[in-house]
């Protein structure tokens, strides 16, 4: 990493992946510092995140006075403490405190500070009982977590049924999230599961509940990904050869080409404005997809057999149609026409 390089976040990213394999992990630490003292960093809210990526790699490599120095400068390098990173760093320097030896008041001092944090930031069990743990203080965040998780679910079951606070009022009141965000509750809930095997520790009342919202909550991203389309294309010669073998697929891909085409566009568009990138159509074919389906024996008409033969097409390059084209490119549907003149209209209709 040359010392005149301006350093991005996508660079921060890979360098999180990489720089333990390269045949310099600490001279890029001291080159990521110093990116941060001369301003080389593309976002300099980044900071922080760089000094303490400097810290970790510091700190694996046995190099604690230079690991300590670098978190320092990453707690100072975040302009709140309310900024989530900042726990993360605070957390950071607290476990290389402990390792240091002899500053180990230190170093509790740091996390009972960050204690609170653990019923309001999702991420705050696992690096606060982390650095615990580093401290060989399982036990003590065991205490914290399970002590975070009752004031929770009585703060929950409270609100739901302020007549009489329950355990089942509580699970009543609880709402895991979408898959992608499930929220504090779930994230301390399986944080004090997992510190509670590692003491060998008898499975209790909220260790059952951990198992539950997590089933819930893969239950949950199942049935999402059952209700996504799987934009499969069929061509027009391919549409017709479906529909002529498997009539039932009417409902799945329209009664006639048209139809098919109108609905992978609408589905695109909803898919666009609910943020998703990268998008494109499978072009498939009914050869490919009875294949799949013998060799995994399944029926063509099956959804989850369908979803399946998706992903082995997503895998293909060539089998990927990116979308949207230009307005006035040769429209992904392959009729011809204008994207504009033909597929990008249907969405509308």
């Amino acid at each position: 990493m040359p010392t005149t390089d301006v350093i991005t976040s996508a660079d921060l990213a890979e360098l999180r992946r990489s720089a333990l394999g390269t045949a310099n992990p600490l001279g890029v630490a001291a080159e990521l510092a110093e990116a941060v003292e001369q301003g080389r960093l593309a976002d300099p809210a980044d900071a922080g995140d760089a000094l303490a990526l400097a810290a970790e790699i510091a700190e694996i490599r046995a190099r604690l006075d230079a690991a300590l120095r670098y978190a320092d400068r990453a707690v100072a390098a975040y302009p709140s403490g309310d900024d989530p990173r900042a726990g993360i760093a605070r957390a950071l320097r607290a476990r290389i405190l402990f390792r240091a030896g002899g500053r180990e008041d230190e170093a509790m001092a740091e996390l009972t500070a960050l204690r609170p944090l653990l019923t309001e930031q999702p991420d705050a069990p696992a690096y606060v009982s982390a650095a615990l743990d580093a401290g060989g203080r399982t036990a003590v965040a065991e205490e914290w977590l399970s002590a975070a998780v009752d004031t929770l679910l009585g703060e929950r079951a409270t609100a739901a049924e302020p007549a009489a606070s329950t355990a089942a009022a509580a699970e009543a009141a609880l709402e895991v999230g979408p898959p992608e965000a499930p929220g504090v509750l779930f994230f301390l809930l399986q944080q004090r599961h997992r510190v509670r095997r590692d003491l060998n520790l008898p499975h209790d009342r909220n260790d059952d509940l951990a198992d539950r919202l997590e089933a819930r909550l893969v239950r949950r991203a199942q049935e999402r990904q059952a209700a996504e389309p799987d934009l499969l294309f069929w061509p027009r010669a391919e549409f017709d050869r479906l529909l002529a073998g498997q009539a039932a697929l009417t409902e799945a891909y329209g009664p006639d080409w048209d139809a098919h085409r109108a609905r992978l566009e609408k589905d695109l568009v909803r898919l666009a404005g609910a943020g998703r990138t990268g998008l494109h159509v499978l072009t498939a074919s009914v050869d490919g997809l009875v294949g799949y389906a013998g060799r995994h024996d399944g029926d063509p008409a099956d959804p989850e057999v369908r979803a399946g033969y998706a992903r082995e097409l997503a895998a293909r390059p060539a089998a990927r149609i990116d979308w949207p084209p230009e307005r006035n490119d040769a429209c992904w549907c392959g009729s011809g026409s204008k994207y504009k003149k033909c597929c990008l209209p249907r969405s509308r209709g």
